[in-house]
């Protein structure tokens, strides 16, 4: 069953940032789908849980020099 979780993402400054975040994180393993908007500073992203964590999601976001948290 996929499984579907909203990160906060913080120092997004343009369109082009999400657009760079969905494609970073559309090419991890296990990540079927995400949606990032700079309006909303957050990143919606659907998963298979066996393949993706958040954390995983969260590393790559961090490495691209954003901060990003796990919504509860």
């Amino acid at each position: 069953m996929d499984t579907t979780y909203t990160l906060t993402v913080e120092g997004m400054h343009c369109g082009s940032c999400p657009l760079l975040i969905n494609d970073v994180l559309e090419d991890l393993p296990g990540v079927l789908a995400s949606e990032t908007s700079l309006k909303t500073g957050t990143s919606t992203v659907t998963v298979n849980p066996a393949e993706c964590t958040p954390e995983d999601a969260l590393t790559a976001i961090s490495e691209l020099g954003y901060t990003a948290r796990h919504q509860a």
